[in-house]
């Protein structure tokens, strides 16, 4: 019986698949404009950042289109199947649970912060539109 139900999610999220990507695609949010030199200053602070995630994955996709709408370049890291990053993923973070961001701490260490409206909620504080009238 469990082989079954295995199957059978298996199955429903390879017919599913596609239509989550697609939609995705199709609804992409538009990204905020900042002034380039505004623009330089986030993708800087950005170079070091990852994102550990699975391309179909809905939390990650929630993930990416934040990003997108605070036009935030992350280095996005596919850790579905076994490899370089999955490995680093669990070596670092302790679990392969996506979506995780990868955060470089300025004394050496790395901070690894998983759950998307957690994600979500870092990313908007350091550098959505309030973050960007501060600093202006």
């Amino acid at each position: 019986m469990r082989i079954l139900i295995r199957y059978f999610f298996r199955t429903l999220r390879l017919v599913l698949t596609p239509f989550l990507l697609l939609g995705d695609k199709l609804t992409t949010p538009k990204s905020i404009e900042r002034d380039p030199a505004d623009q330089a200053r986030v993708d800087a602070e950005t170079s070091d950042l990852a994102l550990y995630q699975f391309p179909a994955c809905p939390f990650c996709v929630k993930v990416r289109r934040a990003m997108k709408r605070l036009a935030l370049d992350i280095e996005l890291r596919n850790a579905q199947h076994q490899g370089e990053h999955r490995d680093a993923l669990i070596e670092g973070g302790g679990k392969p649970q996506v979506p995780c961001l990868r955060i470089p701490q300025p004394d050496g260490s790395v901070e690894w912060l998983y759950e998307s409206e957690d994600i979500i909620r870092y990313l908007e504080e350091r550098f959505g539109e309030d973050t960007r009238q501060a600093a202006g």
